[in-house]
This record gives structure tokens, C-alpha cells and sequence, in this order.
């Protein structure tokens, strides 16, 4: 069976991401398709990329990393639940990324973003990414609007169409997971 990661993108105090990343678990958690699994990146300490060999060449030096990547392997594809600060993603998302490589590459991706327009700008930047790491990105994706999908900036509510959105958008990353897995044996 397919093993998909739900990745909480932010560390900060007091984030959305944690909530929104259990709804996206909670209502996964009901298909019998795929195996679902919250991946916090506050569980990894990870600090600013401190290794000395770029991520391509695989070679990891640090504990931090080598946990980091051994998680990320185990998968076969990944939701990404992403703020939005300052046109794009969390800078501690963007690091995570950034250790790894190969751990990525041949897998599947879908993203659920979050903030004052939906959080698009932050999956844009993120396509980006997916493309140089050879992770097949889905086109289907939730945005979910501070000023709509919660109330008071802070208490996810989510309407009936984003959880819509995010059966879509679990149906082709499960499908784009399976469709990859010649490629990564």
C-alpha cells in the first residue's frame, strides 16, 4: 500500500499548520487506499542546512539529517501543508527540502496552503522546487483563506467544497504515487 506524508511546513508559535494539517489527516485517515502519516517538522530540530556536501552527492554527516532522510524515504508521497509568508513558503519548509535529494526524487506531491489569499504564491514557489527534485506535483490543490476557512484568523473552518478539493487532490497524489513506483525500485 502507498504510504503519503502530511508534512506540517511551519514551526512557528502559534501556527495554523498544525490544525490544518489533522484535518487533512482526519478526513485521509477514512480511505483504504493509501496510508496516511503526520511528519512535523518541529519533531526534527532541523537547523539552518548545516551539511557540508550538497544534497545531490547523498552524503550526510549529521544525525538531524540522517533522521530526516530515513523519514522521508519511508514515503511514496507527500502533502505538503504550507503557510504562506511573504509570497511563499515557510522558510523552515524550504529548508527541509533543501537537506535532501534523492529521497524525494520519483514521488508524488500535492499541497494544502493556507493565508490571506489561499496561500497559492507559496505552492507556485513549491512547484518550482518539486520540478528540480523530480516530484511529480498534482495539479489539483486546497487553498484555504484566512478571512474564509477560519474564524478569527485562527480556529480552522474549513467549507464543505476545500474538503472536496482535498479528496481531489488525494486521489491523484495516491494515484501519481503508484503510477511513479517503477521508477523508484
Amino acid at each position: 500500500m502507498i504510504k503519503v506524508a502530511i508534512i506540517i511546513g511551519s514551526t512557528r508559535p502559534g501556527r495554523n499548520g498544525k490544525a490544518v494539517a489533522h484535518w487533512v489527516h482526519d478526513l485521509a485517515a477514512k480511505r483504504d487506499d493509501a496510508e496516511f502519516e503526520l511528519v512535523d517538522l518541529k519533531d526534527f530540530d532541523l537547523p539552518h542546512l548545516d551539511e557540508v556536501m550538497p544534497a545531490a552527492v547523498g552524503q550526510y554527516s549529521h544525525p538531524h539529517t540522517q533522521a530526516w532522510a530515513t523519514k522521508i524515504a519511508s514515503f511514496d508521497a507527500y502533502v505538503f501543508v504550507t503557510p504562506e509568508y511573504n509570497h511563499s513558503t515557510s522558510g523552515a519548509l524550504k529548508n527541509a527540502i533543501d537537506f535532501l535529494y534523492a529521497e524525494w526524487n520519483n514521488k508524488a506531491a500535492g499541497f494544502v496552503s493556507y493565508g490571506s489569499n489561499g496561500g497559492t504564491r507559496a505552492v507556485e514557489h513549491l512547484r518550482l522546487v518539486m520540478g528540480e527534485l523530480q516530484v511529480a506535483d498534482v495539479r489539483a490543490q486546497v487553498a484555504l483563506s484566512l478571512f474564509t476557512d477560519f474564524e478569527h484568523f485562527s480556529v480552522l473552518k474549513p467549507s464543505v467544497q476545500q474538503g472536496d478539493a482535498l479528496v481531489a487532490m488525494l486521489d491523484q497524489v495516491i494515484a501519481w504515487g503508484r503510477a511513479l513506483r517503477p521508477l523508484r525500485k
